[in-house]
């Protein structure tokens, strides 16, 4: 260790204290939020239970339970270019950079008047924040001459963290208790929900154009948490039981859902699945298990637990200040194991101060913080992210001809859901055959043994041969469409177009002059860790010349 590794504090920890403080904040804002990660640690928990029965020797301790449910996904929304470029600085300070340009105005019906990335570590991916960042030329020019000057006379990014942020970049790093103050200043000052705004006329003409959004970032006094989204081990159990906490189902239709829910995952849960969800997990522990069937009557003795748990005044979420849960999930069908699967608890409707500059005050409400979940599956390539998008646009056509098909019948609504995406197969290893989604290789100890008497060169005849192993890469980027739809349910309004003379283009390149900085491009990197990762098996085996002749 260097006197410099000695001095400064590791980013990555410090980043993890930052979203552990940010979680914190978040649960005393928000009492549906704290009450939501009680009962995804009850799902993921239940999950683990149900996978220990399959798989005989898999375990996960309370201190690893926390860590894989601890993975957290903010969101948040800035006003102005230079406001973006400190909170980017911000983040940089947490090892946490852009990754992907995302053109939140070109989404269809779906638009925003935002483009935005995702901060997060390329290297140890476990929290991320999308931000946006309004853009003002959406609007005609008497409105984002009104938005302007407004945001131009707020100021969230304090002297005191922009002296830490100056500070880190001259020195390389900060020590801890430097890095202390800088979490103090997000939790504090910059993330922090005041329920103060500004010019209660502008944020109603921004309301009633459609543009509830750019209310949001326009009158309020901070970049306020819009979500802290945490990871769930299975989606559909996970809403399932919400829904029931909420009272919008009964408790047979939780158990039926329950059930079935987790046969599912029974049959899912392979090596892959294992690998997918546990990080902590590697190909050697896994085959050190045995494998073993689970009795029906285990899963109903599952259920019955749950339920029981779910009954308990502890989540009787019903009695909270609620606007319901989601019709439906967002992303891919529940049996396509790619991408991001995202769901949530809708907005919460808030009391809200308007102050006025001559000491008036107005009092009203305002619905934007709501609660988010996600379940994470495989990085897809360039083509499997354009049949998704293909499946993608037909299911959601499908689940809009008849809209209430899934509070009526939910089992015929999946099917419904799922039909488009039977293109895509449902394992890892067909998956990674038809080059749709990306994977890390490496060298078995029976390939090392057998180097230099392996015939076969190709990649996936080398995986079935016991020569070679893969771990499914996963994704951990975000889905503007996705995204777009979580804004619509929760903001209760769909997209609205430009109401400029002419609608900008936004480009990656407009982006990055703002920040300062380039985008990382998240598919190059999982593309290069795919070829690279596969080129490394062929000398470990000895098979590149063979393979580059």
């Amino acid at each position: 260790m260097t006197d410099r590794d000695a001095y400064f504090a590791d980013p990555i920890e410090m980043q993890n204290m930052l979203f552990g403080e940010l979680s914190n904040m978040f649960a005393k804002e928000v009492p549906m939020y704290d009450r939501s990660l009680a009962l995804n640690h009850v799902c993921n928990t239940t999950v683990c239970d149900l996978v220990s029965r399959l798989h005989v020797g898999f375990t996960l301790s309370p201190q690893q339970l926390k860590e894989t449910s601890g993975e957290r996904h903010g969101a948040i929304r800035i006003g102005r270019p230079d406001e973006y470029r400190w909170i980017a600085r911000y983040f940089a300070a947490f090892a946490m950079h852009p990754h992907n340009f995302y053109d939140m105005t070109s989404v269809g019906y779906k638009s925003k008047p935002v483009i935005a990335t995702a901060f997060r570590s390329s290297v140890k991916p476990e929290h991320r924040m999308f931000t946006s960042l309004l853009v003002t030329d959406y609007f005609d020019a008497a409105t984002r001459a009104r938005v302007e000057a407004l945001l131009s006379t707020r100021e969230v990014i304090s002297p005191n963290t922009k002296t830490l942020i100056e500070k880190n970049e001259l020195q390389g790093g900060l020590n801890t208790q430097d890095f202390h103050s800088l979490v103090r200043e997000g939790v504090d000052r910059i993330f922090k929900w005041t329920g103060h705004a500004r010019d209660h006329a502008l944020y109603t003409d921004l309301c009633d154009a459609g543009f509830k959004i750019a209310a949001d970032i326009s009158c309020f006094d901070s970049h306020c948490l819009n979500h802290l989204t945490p990871n769930t081990f299975c989606m559909d159990l996970y809403t399932v039981s919400m829904k029931f906490c909420l009272g919008e189902i009964d408790e047979t239709a939780l158990r039926a859902r329950a059930t079935s829910t987790l046969i599912r995952v029974c049959a899912a849960a392979d090596q892959d699945w294992l690998l997918l969800h546990f990080r902590h997990l590697d190909h050697a522990r896994i085959e050190s298990f045995t494998r073993a069937t689970v009795p029906q009557v285990d899963i109903a003795h599952v259920v019955d637990a749950l339920v029981q748990t779910f009954k308990t005044p502890q989540f009787a979420l019903s009695n909270l200040k609620h606007a319901g849960f989601k019709e439906f999930t967002e992303g891919p069908s529940q049996d396509t194991p790619i991408l991001l699967r995202q769901d949530a608890y809708k907005a919460l409707t808030e009391p809200v101060q308007f102050h006025s500059a001559n000491g008036s005050v107005i009092h009203a409400t305002h619905t934007a913080r709501f609660g988010e979940i996600e379940e994470r599956g495989y990085a897809t390539t360039p083509k499997g992210r354009e049949l998704y998008d293909r499946c993608l646009e037909q299911a959601d056509a499908a689940r809009d001809e008849d809209s209430s098909l899934a509070k009526r019948d939910f089992a015929a609504f999946e099917a419904r859901y799922s039909k488009p995406f039977a293109p895509f197969p449902k394992s890892l290893s067909e998956l990674l055959q038809q080059g749709l989604v990306y994977g890390h290789y490496s060298a078995t100890k029976k390939g090392i043994a057998a180097r230099g008497g392996i015939d076969a060169s190709d990649i996936h005849q080398l995986v079935r041969l016991g020569f070679a192993q893969v771990q499914g890469l996963r994704y951990e980027d975000f889905l503007p469409v996705s995204a777009a739809g979580i804004f619509a349910s929760n903001l209760n309004q769909m997209g609205a177009k430009s109401t400029a003379a002419v609608k900008p283009v936004y480009t990656r390149a407009l982006f990055e002059e703002i920040l300062g900085k380039p985008v990382i491009d998240s598919d190059a990197q999982y593309r290069t860790e795919h070829d690279e990762s596969i080129a490394e098996t062929f000398v470990q085996l000895g098979l590149l010349e063979r393979v580059t002749a």
